[in-house]
């Protein structure tokens, strides 16, 4: 199994190395032919807008929408998340819509508004989160399993193969998040 990360900006190398402490396989995908050679992909934290004109320019917008609908399992935190939903609130970007979820970009505040909170991840139990300028999910659709909340608002959900955090589990040392989306690859 190779596990992609999408390399254009954010925190891609931080999710690297999470894969390789869990012993798998990661490289970077910044091209359509490097998606085609990956059996999941990673969408990590960073600046949305930045990212999406980035996957545009390199072709890769078309090509994870083509491989989101035939089942690759994708995993967003944070930018991700936003990269991923069928509605963005809030500007710039709208998203790839390969998750039944509505996000309000930014919503929990500007950059100096970051918290840490402790949650409750159904199916991986209780972890502390990092939220760094997180994106609300605002509503889902009937197929999406929300598996943990934030006073009342979903941060962590899942449709299928695909699943989104709005924290960053990926600059805790947390792996059990990564291990359940792996989990949901074999």
């Amino acid at each position: 199994m190779i596990v992609g990360v999408l390399g254009l900006q954010g925190d891609f190398r931080e999710h690297h190395r999470v894969l390789q402490q869990l012993g798998v396989e990661s490289r970077d995908v910044r091209t359509a032919d490097d998606l085609d050679a990956v059996d999941a992909l990673v969408l990590p934290g960073g600046e949305s807008t930045t990212m999406a004109r980035l996957m545009d320019w390199y072709g890769l917008t078309e090509a994870i929408q083509r491989r989101g609908r035939e089942g690759l399992p994708l995993f967003g935190t944070c930018a991700g998340l936003i990269l991923l939903a069928r509605d963005v609130r809030g500007g710039h970007p709208q998203g790839l819509g390969l998750i039944d979820i509505a996000v309000d970009r930014n919503a929990y505040g500007r950059q100096v508004d970051s918290f840490e909170a402790d949650l409750d991840v159904a199916g991986i139990g209780p972890l502390h989160a990092v939220f760094i300028r997180a994106p609300k999910i605002t509503a889902h659709g009937p197929d999406v399993d929300v598996l943990a909340e934030h006073d009342g608002v979903p941060v962590v959900a899942r449709e299928n193969r695909i699943l989104v955090s709005s924290f960053h589990p990926e600059l805790t040392g947390e792996h059990r998040v990564h291990e359940h989306f792996l989990g949901s690859i074999a």
